[in-house]
């Protein structure tokens, strides 16, 4: 574990082993994320509060500027930037793990040092594949409605659900939304983590994280599952709830990475 600390090393060149994992790993990530989130309330709320409050402020924008259609695909979208959000909790659950003091100032640590460029590379790599999603789900409601614009939530979510149109909607959109999380899900299983805590290049850091979901497709499906289910249900409460799914998830990951790359 020598290797796995300070930050201010070298940058390592080799890609690390990723290992085999299974269900009981992932229960015991989960397990060990919601530990974290009771041993540092306070700490991860500051860290977290931010991201709620910004889920409201889209939603709110969105309806401002009457472009209801677009909502769903930024909320869901959420999940694809959500592992560079969640970089400040990594390091907390690192600090924790090697008995370090970890007040919400050390949060932001990943993002200074050798260690930031890398991290600010895989953070655009998931900005870019974020934007490609928003692109292809206004570009498939406009193939299916063309430039008509529902008067209210109410209004469109009502042409969604009773018309043949919005029924085609909601499936080839899940379905583009699938590809887009699972591609998202390849590229950042552990790759900040990674690169948090050995110093990793970007490109190894993503080559590892690829490796990962080639050696454990099952158990990584699964992870991306739940990920995706508490993610929903965080936002389901109006982005409140993203307050408690987003720190376990993040403190959840790290632990994974622990268990998944040696």
């Amino acid at each position: 574990m020598s290797s796995s600390f300070p930050l201010s090393h070298g940058f390592t060149a080799a890609r690390p082993a990723v290992r085999r994992i299974g269900v009981q790993d992932l229960k015991a990530a989960l397990s060990r994320g919601v530990d974290d989130f009771l041993a540092m309330p306070t700490h991860v709320l500051f860290v977290v509060l931010i991201y709620p409050i910004a889920g409201v402020l889209v939603a709110a924008a969105t309806f401002e500027q009457n472009l209801i259609p677009i909502l769903f695909p930024l909320a869901a979208g959420f999940a694809l930037i959500g592992p560079f959000a969640a970089l400040g909790l990594y390091e907390l659950s690192r600090r924790r793990e090697w008995g370090l003091p970890a007040a919400w100032t050390d949060a932001f640590a990943p993002l200074h040092g050798r260690s930031a460029r890398a991290v600010m590379a895989v953070g655009v790599v998931l900005a870019l594949i974020f934007a490609a999603w928003l692109c292809a789900a206004m570009g498939l409601y406009w193939s299916l409605y063309g430039g008509v614009t529902e008067p209210s939530v109410s209004a469109f979510l009502g042409d969604v659900l009773t018309t043949p149109r919005g029924w085609t909607l909601i499936l080839a959109g899940n379905l583009v939304g699938a590809a887009f999380s699972l591609l998202a899900l390849a590229v950042s299983a552990v790759s900040i983590p990674l690169i948090i805590d050995k110093d990793v290049e970007a490109g190894t850091a993503i080559e590892t994280s690829l490796a990962l979901m080639r050696e454990n497709p099952g158990p990584m499906l699964a992870w991306g599952a739940i990920v995706a289910g508490m993610l929903v249900l965080g936002m389901v409460s109006l982005f409140v709830g993203l307050a408690v799914v987003l720190p376990v998830l993040g403190h959840a990951t790290w632990h994974l990475y622990r268990r998944a790359v040696g």
